[in-house]
């Protein structure tokens, strides 16, 4: 193919002039903004000269989405691409070459901190909701003394993290929250309750038929979670009231005589004074 003639004037005719123009080597005089986050995704804008046609634009070697490029040549619109926090050369290349490099900061993300954990004690059997308030939580998981919470969840803020205790031993415990850039320990801690023993006060009938099914109730304190034996066979159909004094039930088949009755719950166990007479 023939190169095109345009008639400049004051020129003999048929001069030559080539067009268009050969591309020049980009240059790249600023990128807004300079740094951001190590996960990328965000948007820089690069400033320079010769910037049409870019065929790639990378950041510390790794390639970048385009989303804009001025066809005059002096802005293009990139994607960040991510990488490891640092300072990382960014070139433009096209046809007439590649720019000398512009740096570019990209920033390790914050790591957590943790400004209070509601409640800061409960029961050795875990199941407890809690509560962490704080910062750059995103992504949190939460131990108690090396133990996993279960249900974690972080809000969208990045601020707030609920999640249920899991069981450990009475005393203070460590507890630490760990996300992708790092991890907090609370401050405090949290410290496990033993759960107090059942107190046993009376049971009511104390006596019934050799054939079991007689129905009963057991009144106390702290009997959350009881179970009740009777010379060492389970009750039938154990109930306990939500406050944890009343316990109801059946009584299973025994032997003629007077037999031991316990209340066991996670806090220990206590024995019913007088027991219970099988006739």
């Amino acid at each position: 193919m023939s190169t095109p003639v345009v008639q400049i004037p004051g020129l003999p005719a048929g001069f030559p002039f080539p067009f268009p123009f050969p591309p020049s080597t980009p240059t790249i005089g600023a990128l807004v903004p300079s740094f951001g986050p190590a996960s990328g995704g965000n948007l820089v804008l690069i400033v320079g000269s010769g910037l049409a046609n870019a065929s790639s634009v990378t950041f510390g070697g790794t390639p970048a989405s385009i989303l804009f490029q001025d066809p005059i040549g002096l802005l293009i619109i990139a994607t960040a691409p991510a990488h490891a926090a640092g300072t990382v050369p960014v070139v433009v290349t096209n046809a007439g070459g590649t720019s000398a490099p512009a740096m570019y900061t990209y920033l390790a993300p914050a790591g957590p901190v943790v400004l209070s954990l509601i409640p800061t004690s409960g029961p050795t059997t875990g199941g407890t909701p809690f509560t962490i308030v704080g910062t750059n939580l995103t992504g949190a998981s939460v131990t108690f003394n090396g133990v996993a919470a279960t249900g974690v969840v972080v809000d969208p803020t990045g601020t707030i993290v609920t999640g249920v205790t899991p069981a450990g031993t009475a005393g203070n415990v460590p507890v630490v929250v760990t996300t992708p850039s790092g991890s907090a320990t609370v401050a405090g801690g949290y410290t496990y309750v033993a759960p107090a023993p059942p107190v046993a006060l009376s049971l009511v009938p104390a006596t019934g038929p050799a054939a079991g099914g007689t129905p009963f109730v057991l009144v106390g304190s702290n009997l959350t979670g009881a179970s009740v034996t009777f010379n060492g066979v389970a009750a039938t159909g154990v109930v306990v009231d939500p406050t944890g004094t009343i316990v109801t039930g059946v009584t299973p088949a025994g032997t003629a005589g007077n037999v031991p009755v316990v209340v066991t719950t996670p806090g220990g166990s206590a024995t019913v004074a007088g027991g219970y007479t099988y006739v």
